[in-house]
């Protein structure tokens, strides 16, 4: 049974986007793994930008910097 956890910040990731996630994971475990993907788990947890750090900073305070993980 495998369970696969996903944290990211709390930076408005929609439910959209969620499902893909969820669908992409489980469909690459199935791929990869030859796992049934009825008995895998995804979890996907929003972590407050004040709770991650990143070099020392939070990511609150990077993003003040203007410092994103957006592909440029």
């Amino acid at each position: 049974m495998p369970y696969v956890k996903i944290e990211v910040t709390r930076e408005g990731v929609t439910k959209q986007q969620k499902q893909a996630l969820i669908k992409g994971i489980t469909n690459l475990i199935t791929e990869v793994l030859n796992k049934d993907p009825q008995l895998t788990h995804v979890v996907i947890q929003e972590i407050e930008l004040d709770d991650w750090g990143y070099a020392g900073e939070q990511v609150s305070v990077l993003r003040e910097k203007g410092i994103t993980a957006d592909k440029k």
